[in-house]
């Protein structure tokens, strides 16, 4: 069920809603359609994330019939006897988990971009503004570089939350968090920890650097059953509890002063929300690197179809980066006879939609037309 919105917000439907970024620029957004359409255009496209699974699993080098697929997984479940053995080894120990975990992934980190960017009241924001995924890059490089008792996700996991509690730590002014002093904040500190994973990308070895390279490219090669018993229910889980903030992040969009004349204390919400966000953004990277882009666009891409309401954006935002995330995978794995670091795809795409969102819609990132 979509959460409720509160009587004193302003309806869901009607004219453009209009608001301010983080630097007073105004901040103009299509006008949403109505709820009945928003929901069936949520369940499509829930619907195209099992479908694009499915194809998912289907191809690749060797490109495995759906009906084959089918009968892997009914064996594995015990509704149907033992196929081809191959069709097993390439569909359950390979593809399925490398798919779960891309669309686990590109969930959570549009789901993060989106609550951030409603946090921050600015359209430019993504999961990574904090300082994230450098911190987790350190980790990660902690990792190659030294014999330590956890593991890569483990320290890149680890690391990436420690990067935004100093960014948050640092960015206390007179007992406040003004917006601005936290994005300079998680610009000092990611530069922080850049420069350090700079410092173990010159010193290490060649085994060591291509390890390091091809991690921070991004990339869903090391997919295991392990990474996905972690990695999905948890992306389910905040993804969740982040579309439960939705109406909240609403209130936030009208201002701290507006937000508190409705019952909202903003700082405590903005604290929560940011922490959730984080949490999410750095397990994605902690199994698959740092992935560009799928933050900041998609979220806007939700927009564009249901309007500013997160209670709709949220949801949206989280089924179109799994089917974002899985697509660019799908990409990195075929176009080439290697594997292709999926943040080249991300970034190829994205890019070019960026522009056009500039070129065409420059009052709905903020800028003056």
């Amino acid at each position: 069920m979509i959460p409720s919105t509160p009587r004193a917000l302003p309806p869901a439907t009607g004219t453009p809603a209009r608001g301010e970024g983080a630097g007073g620029t105004p901040l103009t957004v299509p006008a949403p359609r109505g709820d009945r359409a928003r929901v069936l255009l949520l369940v499509i496209t829930a619907a195209l994330v099992a479908v694009v699974a499915v194809v998912s699993v289907m191809v690749g080098s060797y490109v495995i019939p759906v009906g084959d697929v089918v009968h892997v997984l009914a064996a594995r479940v015990g509704l149907a006897d033992e196929g081809n053995s191959l069709h097993d080894s390439v569909v359950w120990d390979l593809r399925l988990p490398r798919v779960l975990l891309a669309g686990a992934v590109g969930a959570a980190l549009a789901c993060s971009g989106a609550a951030y960017q409603g946090t921050f009241r600015n359209p430019l924001v993504e999961p990574f503004i904090l300082g994230v995924s450098a911190g987790a890059a350190f980790g990660a490089g902690i990792s190659v570089m030294v014999d330590v008792p956890l593991s890569l996700q483990a320290m890149a996991f680890l690391f990436g939350m420690v990067a935004v509690w100093l960014t948050y730590g640092l960015s206390r002014v007179r007992g406040e968090r003004p917006t601005v002093t936290l994005i300079l904040a998680g610009v000092v500190v990611g530069s922080f920890f850049s420069a350090i994973f700079s410092l173990f990308q010159y010193v290490g070895t060649d085994e060591q650097l291509r390890r390091l390279v091809f991690w921070i490219m991004g990339g869903f090669y090391r997919a295991t059953w392990a990474d996905v018993a972690v990695v999905v229910p948890a992306s389910v889980l905040g993804c969740l509890v982040l579309w439960r903030f939705g109406w909240r992040l609403n209130i936030l969009s009208l201002g701290d002063d507006e937000a508190r004349s409705l019952g909202v204390n903003p700082e405590p919400l903005r604290r929560r929300v940011i922490v959730l966000a984080t949490a999410l953004t750095a397990l994605a990277v902690s199994v698959s690197g740092i992935i560009a882009w799928v933050g900041l666009l998609i979220p806007h891409a939700a927009r564009l179809l249901v309007g500013p309401d997160h209670r709709f954006v949220i949801p949206l935002s989280a089924t179109l980066g799994a089917v974002f995330v899985m697509v660019c995978d799908d990409v990195a794995r075929t176009v080439h006879s290697g594997e292709v670091p999926i943040s080249i795809i991300t970034a190829t795409l994205g890019g070019p939609y960026l522009v056009y969102l500039l070129r065409t819609r420059s009052t709905f990132l903020g800028a003056q037309s």
